[in-house]
């Protein structure tokens, strides 16, 4: 019996472990797609407890508590931090095989020096142990992001943002790490969801520009874009029900807009026209400034009416989606490539039944711009799994070229889960590792070592132009 989470985790062979503890274990982080709030890294916040720095706004652990039959109160409510940690501590042990188990413990590991398994019996011995290191300026946010090897971050920005905490960061000279925003205009492309009208008037005053007309919502976006990009940003992300690609022969998009200024009700082929054009748009733009387009689909959101109108989106309530799009995402992407506009572009689908689909539609849309321009995305939320992560790794190494993926991101909003990236890399080489030890590729240990340091931050760094 191999010992829990030693230093060999996960590593099955020799080849495996000199992998992982020569090549990919001393390699920085490059986190390009996460929630973290930027004021917390501007401020250097100081968690006062470990509830905070775990639990606070992490839907993957309030679905785990939920699941193990604690009231809503002890998750997201009023409930004493040291109650909320308590019913963690006691669904934590339950959820054998979710990669929270190991995530958990790996930064309990790393962050804390503590090797106790978590369970109701050791919660009052961690959550001690742990509100106190978290005193020491070691745990502040900034000395996680330093001491986890983390040299550059983008976080999730609307379009309408100031930017102002990106911005403090700039100037703050004692801040180590790179910071930048990530353009996420949803809002500005789901016109047939509620508050469209109130949002393109706030990002008309954001950008100075009076939206009356389709012209001028891109005359808005052109601008913020171009504010984004003169604040260090290279990525956009695009979270999607589904793909869309309805072209508009007949110029019918700002007719639609109009209407849904007005509150109209709109066709579902008026709505995926508009956003067809929109987000055409976009990456054309960002082809312009030479940005990663980002698009995730297949999320279905906010399923649970009752507690997405206590709560809100994005607090455990969402599910796998099966919208059978290919087809369009295929289309949409050629019809950027004919005109010679297509981004370097990141596909993500929640489903994993879409993974051999996205392989494909990559490969068909390579140029010699730069290695692997159209990526398969790494293992998505619900496919974030050991399982997940091993199986689309497999398939996209059959399908495509894998020593050209740009690996691993957080997707968090916690700044203890860089852990993830560790976690990771040693899936990567033991997958690495086994097709070595079982005679399937040479023991090149200098070729592949430079292959799994490429994986784990060289491809990112690259794709996103953290290189230069």
């Amino acid at each position: 019996m191999k010992p829990f989470m030693n230093e060999d985790f996960l590593l099955q062979s020799e080849t495996a472990k000199t992998l992982y503890h020569d090549y990919a274990a001393k390699m920085p982080i490059i986190d390009y797609h996460c929630h973290i709030n930027p004021q917390e890294i501007a401020e250097n916040r100081q968690f006062e407890n470990i509830t905070q720095v775990w639990l606070g706004g992490d839907h993957y652990k309030w679905r785990l508590i939920r699941a193990n039959g604690a009231d809503e109160n002890e998750v997201t409510g009023s409930a004493d931090d040291r109650v909320k940690f308590q019913r963690f501590a006691e669904a934590l042990p339950r959820a054998i095989g979710n990669p929270l188990y190991h995530w958990t413990h790996l930064e309990l590991k790393r962050y804390f020096g503590c090797d106790l398994p978590i369970n109701a019996d050791t919660a009052e011995e961690i959550w001690n142990l742990c509100n106190e290191k978290l005193k020491t300026p070691a745990l502040s946010v900034r000395g996680i992001i330093e001491q986890s090897n983390v040299r550059a971050i983008a976080t999730t920005d609307d379009p309408a943002d100031s930017l102002i905490w990106h911005q403090k960061i700039k100037d703050d000279p004692t801040c180590k790490v790179t910071v930048v925003p990530a353009f996420r205009p949803d809002k500005a492309v789901n016109l047939e969801k509620p508050g469209f009208a109130e949002y393109i008037a706030t990002l008309g005053k954001a950008a100075d520009v009076s939206i009356q007309k389709i012209d001028d919502l891109y005359a808005a976006l052109e601008k913020r874009i171009a504010f984004f990009d003169e604040m260090g940003c290279r990525a956009s992300d695009h979270g999607l029900d589904y793909c869309v690609c309805r072209p508009d022969p007949e110029n019918k998009a700002d007719a639609i807009f109009q209407k849904a200024l007005k509150g109209e009700k709109l066709t579902v082929e008026e709505v995926e026209i508009y956003k067809t054009a929109l987000l055409g748009f976009f990456g054309r733009q960002y082809h312009k400034h030479g940005w990663v387009m980002q698009i995730h689909y297949n999320a279905l959101r906010n399923n649970n009416t009752r507690m997405f109108e206590r709560l809100g989106p994005d607090t455990g309530y969402d599910a796998i989606a099966s919208y059978n799009c290919t087809a369009e995402l295929m289309q949409f992407l050629n019809s950027l490539e004919v005109t010679g506009e297509l981004p370097k572009m990141v596909l993500y689908s929640l489903n994993p039944n879409d993974n051999a689909a996205l392989d494909a539609i990559a490969g068909t849309f390579q140029s010699p711009e730069i290695p692997g321009k159209i990526q398969h995305g790494s293992a998505w939320w619900f496919n974030d799994t050991l399982k997940g992560m091993e199986e689309q790794l497999r398939l996209s190494a059959s399908i495509g070229v894998i020593g050209n993926f740009i690996g691993m991101l957080t997707d968090s909003r916690s700044f203890l889960s860089y852990t993830r990236h560790e976690y990771f890399r040693r899936l990567v080489c033991n997958i690495i590792g086994g097709w070595v030890e079982n005679g399937e590729y040479p023991a090149d240990m200098a070729y592949l070592g430079q292959m799994v340091q490429d994986i784990s931050y060289n491809n990112t760094a690259r794709f996103f132009g953290f290189d230069k």
